[in-house]
């Protein structure tokens, strides 16, 4: 399949707990051509896992997506991103429970902080949910690619408890819900 070559690719970064959950979603997202499980929004540079998951080091378990704006808009992965995980819990995703599984937008540029505070500002107009949205939205400084064991995780253990119990029901409501855009 030839790639149009003539549209620049751009960079989204996201947190909604656990970062194997959000990789499995975006990976199966049209125009989204790489997925990349990592660190962000903490102060200790290069933190291993280990470090992230006692919450000292600030950082934010989170995605970096890179896509074809030409095929899918930022805003369209903002609205998978808010369908696939609950914005309303501050510091925690389902039992995964610390400010590393907070949710959390990381603009690249002022039109990403815009397109995320207006998608926000859609869902509470909405009225989708009884309690407020928690979802920050901050500029990225810095992103950390995770160890490579949790590059592509789902997809190599895909019989993992923690993935046939939590990832696999994520990834299955994802594929009902935005059929229309998966590969």
């Amino acid at each position: 399949m030839a790639q149009n070559n003539s549209s620049a690719r751009e960079v989204a970064t996201l947190g909604g707990g656990c970062f194997w959950c959000l990789e499995a979603v975006f990976d199966d997202i049209k125009g989204v051509e790489k997925v990349v499980s990592g660190y962000a929004g903490g102060k200790v540079p290069n933190p291993s896992y280990e470090a992230v998951c006692t919450g000292v080091t600030g950082h934010a378990e989170v995605v970096q997506v890179t896509f074809d704006p030409s095929v899918v808009s930022y805003r369209e992965l903002l609205d998978v991103y808010f369908g696939i995980h609950d914005p309303t819990t501050l510091n925690r995703q389902g039992a995964d429970v610390g400010t590393q599984y907070r949710s959390v937008i990381f603009y690249h540029n002022p039109e990403q902080k815009t397109a995320a505070e207006e998608a926000i500002a859609a869902i509470e107009s909405a009225g989708e949910y009884v309690s407020p949205v928690v979802t920050q939205v901050q500029p990225l400084t810095a992103f950390y690619p995770a160890e490579e064991y949790h590059q592509r995780y789902f997809e190599k253990n895909p019989n993992q408890p923690y993935c046939r119990l939590v990832v696999a029901p994520k990834v299955s409501k994802a594929h009902k819900q935005f059929i229309l855009k998966l590969k």
